[in-house]
């Protein structure tokens, strides 16, 4: 905890994220429920184990409240399960909007297309492995923004066991499979983990190896789904911002660049035996 208990349990809200107005309604509630059992906000504070200010930002909305905070919050205040309850309310706002965001058009997609030229694509990555490259951004995250990050990043991946789960297709670089990140362990993990996912039905995963001479996809990360009701979107990857694409002209761009990309990358059974090989000179 902070000084002032204001990092321990919650997260900071977006000002433009539309989730705010259920954030508020659960702060009001929680100061209604404390000043019907006669406590102030200093008072609370200490019973809760955090300070007054922190206390303050949740009560008006400024701050997402963790599930842990609303189960002691229930407790101390005698709610009999009605504060907890609103841990429903504030589920999906506990994660950046744009983490929402992206979930929500994975979680629509029949199938996602993923190329990747940096990093181990998120619906792939192991714990550790996101927490490595959370801990490396410049300017540097604090520990409850990593927090935040890592468990909104593994909450998505969750909709590649779900039934009917989409078909995903990756194209991964070489090079990022021989860059420790967080330390050779933690690679190992990684390259581990993608050949148990890679060996799913609905998962197929190719390497791009370093020696070839012809690749379509050096300009940068991108995504391409196709929805269920139908329509194909695209998702641009860049160092600042992320970019939907929904303009048919681009859209027909990436896709016709990622077939590209896949044609020229290790077929899938091949690419598993490459990870294989890799994992043994780590």
């Amino acid at each position: 905890m902070s000084t002032d208990g204001t990092d321990e349990s919650s997260w900071e809200l977006d000002p433009e994220d539309e989730s705010g107005a259920v954030v508020a309604t659960v702060g009001r509630q929680l100061k209604m429920w404390r000043e019907a059992a006669g406590l102030d906000r200093a008072k609370f504070g200490e019973r809760m184990g955090y300070g007054a200010n922190l206390i303050y930002k949740i009560e008006r909305g400024a701050r997402i409240p963790r599930p842990e905070f609303l189960d002691k919050a229930d407790e101390v205040l005698g709610a009999d399960g009605k504060i907890a309850a609103m841990k429903a309310d504030i589920e999906r706002a506990r994660y950046p909007k744009k983490v929402r965001d992206l979930a929500k058009l994975e979680s629509e997609a029949v199938e996602i297309g993923s190329y990747d030229n940096v990093v181990v694509p998120g619906l792939l990555q192991t714990e550790e492995y996101a927490r490595a490259l959370f801990g490396l951004r410049r300017p540097g995250f604090s520990e409850d923004e990593i927090e935040r990050l890592a468990t909104a990043r593994l909450a998505r991946q969750k909709i590649l066991r779900q039934h009917p789960a989409p078909l995903l297709t990756v194209v991964q670089e070489e090079a990022v499979l021989r860059r420790p990140i967080g330390g050779k362990m933690v690679l190992r993990r990684q390259l581990e983990h993608l050949l148990e996912i890679g060996r799913l039905r609905n998962v197929e995963i190719q390497v791009m190896p370093i020696g070839v001479e012809e690749h379509s996809g050096l300009a940068a990360s991108f995504k391409v789904m196709r929805l269920n009701d139908g329509t194909t979107v695209g998702h641009n990857e860049g160092q600042l911002a992320h970019r939907l694409v929904t303009e048919p002209k681009e859209v027909q761009i990436l896709d016709m660049r990622y077939g590209m990309i896949r044609a020229q990358a290790l077929t899938p059974r091949a690419s598993l035996t490459f990870i294989e090989k890799v994992l043994g000179e780590t």
